[in-house]
C-alpha cells in the first residue's frame, strides 16, 4: 500500500509539552496545524507553548508561510484527524488511554494516512492492537524540546508494513528531522534506555553523597556531554585507543567492565533523596522561571547546532553526518 508522504496538514493529538513541541515544529515548516486535546484550556495553553518557541525557531529559520495563526484547534478527535496528511499522538503514558485513542483515530482518518505516536515507554504492538489499519501506524519518539531537537526514533510494531516505516522516516525528515529506525520493538528504544542508566547512576551518585545535582551536571556539560553532541559515545571511544583505534580501547579498558564502578539497578527513591534532588535543581535554576530556562535551552541548542554544522560544512561533512 502507498501512504502519503506529502504532509499539507498536519493534526497533533494531546498538546502537552511534547505534543506542543510537534505543534510548533510542524507550524515553522510551513504546515497547516489542526490540534485536539480534551483538557480544560488546552487551547490557550498550546498557543502560548508555541509562541513561547516561536522566537527561537525565527532564530533557526522559518520555512516559508510559515505562521502561528495556521494552527486550528479541533472539538473532537474526529474533526482533528478528518483531513489530516499525518497524525501525531502524544497522549500520556497509559496503555488503556493509548488503546482507545488509537481505535478512535484510525477510525477517523484516511486509510493512507500514517498515524505516529510519541510514546516513550509503550510497544507499538500493544497500543495499536485495536486500530484499523495498523499497517500505517508507528512510533516517532521524539526529543524535548521537539521543535528544535532533530532526533526521532522510529519503530514498527508486529503489525506494521515496512514501507511505513519508510514513510514516516521521510515525513519525519521534511520537517527537518533526523529519523532513526529502531529495528527491534524493545522497551525505552534507543536512545531512553541510556539515558535511563546514566539517571539511575546519578541518583545513586546524589544518594550515596557523592555529589549534588549541579556538581553532576557540571560533569557532563563540561566533559562528555560536549564530545557527545557531536561524536557520540562509540567514536569518542574510537579515538581514545589512538591509532590503533576501538579494538586497542577494548583490550586496554575492557577490564575495567568487570569493576563495581556502577549500579545499575536504580536506588530506592526515598523521601530523603526525592528531597535531596529537588532541593539541588531548585538551587540550579534559581529565581529563574521554567519558560526563561526553555529560552535558555533553546538558544544554546540552536548556537550549538549551527556551531556543528558550520564545522561539519568545512569538513565536507553534512549536519546528518
Amino acid at each position: 500500500m502507498k501512504f502519503v508522504t506529502e504532509v499539507k496538514t498536519f493534526a497533533a493529538i494531546c498538546t502537552g509539552v511534547i505534543g506542543s513541541g510537534w505543534v510548533a515544529r510542524a507550524l515553522a515548516h510551513g504546515l497547516d496545524v489542526v490540534a485536539w486535546d480534551p483538557a480544560p484550556g488546552a487551547e490557550a495553553a498550546l498557543r502560548q507553548r508555541v509562541a513561547n518557541a516561536w522566537p527561537a525557531l525565527e532564530q533557526q529559520g522559518l520555512a516559508p508561510g510559515a505562521a502561528q495563526d495556521r494552527l486550528r484547534f479541533a472539538q473532537s478527535i474526529e474533526d482533528c484527524v478528518r483531513d489530516a496528511d499525518f497524525i501525531q499522538e502524544s497522549a500520556p503514558e497509559v496503555l488503556a488511554l493509548k488503546l482507545d485513542l488509537h481505535a478512535r483515530i484510525s477510525a477517523a482518518a484516511r486509510p493512507d494516512v500514517l498515524i505516529g505516536s510519541s510514546t516513550s515507554g509503550l510497544l507499538p504492538s500493544e497500543f495499536y492492537a485495536d486500530s484499523r489499519n495498523p499497517q500505517r501506524c508507528v512510533v516517532g519518539h521524539p526529543f524535548n524540546p521537539v521543535y528544535l531537537l532533530p532526533l526521532v526514533e522510529v519503530v514498527g510494531g508486529e503489525n506494521t508494513a515496512p514501507e511505513a516505516v519508510q514513510a514516516a522516516m521521510q515525513v519525519y525528515t521534511a520537517i527537518g528531522m533526523r529519523a532513526l529506525h529502531v529495528r527491534k520493538e524493545v522497551p525505552g528504544f534507543i536512545a531512553d534506555r541510556l539515558l535511563e542508566a546514566l539517571w539511575r547512576e546519578a541518583l545513586h551518585l546524589v544518594n550515596d553523597g557523592v555529589a549534588t545535582t549541579g556538581e553532576i551536571d557540571d560533569a557532563i556539560r563540561f566533559g562528555a556531554g560536549l564530545r557527545w553532541s557531536f561524536m557520540g559515545t562509540f567514536l569518542t571511544y574510537t579515538l581514545a585507543g589512538g591509532n590503533a583505534g576501538m579494538r586497542h580501547f577494548m583490550n586496554q579498558f575492557g577490564p575495567a567492565l568487570k569493576l563495581p564502578w556502577t549500579y545499575l539497578e536504580a536506588p530506592e527513591l526515598t523521601e530523603g533523596l526525592i528531597d535531596s534532588v529537588v532541593e539541588g535543581t531548585a538551587a540550579q535554576q534559581g529565581e529563574r522561571s521554567i519558560a526563561e530556562l526553555e529560552r535558555y535551552r533553546d538558544d544554546c541548542l540552536i548556537a550549538v547546532q549551527e556551531a556543528i554544522r558550520q564545522t561539519k560544512a568545512r569538513h565536507g561533512l553534512d549536519f546528518a553526518d
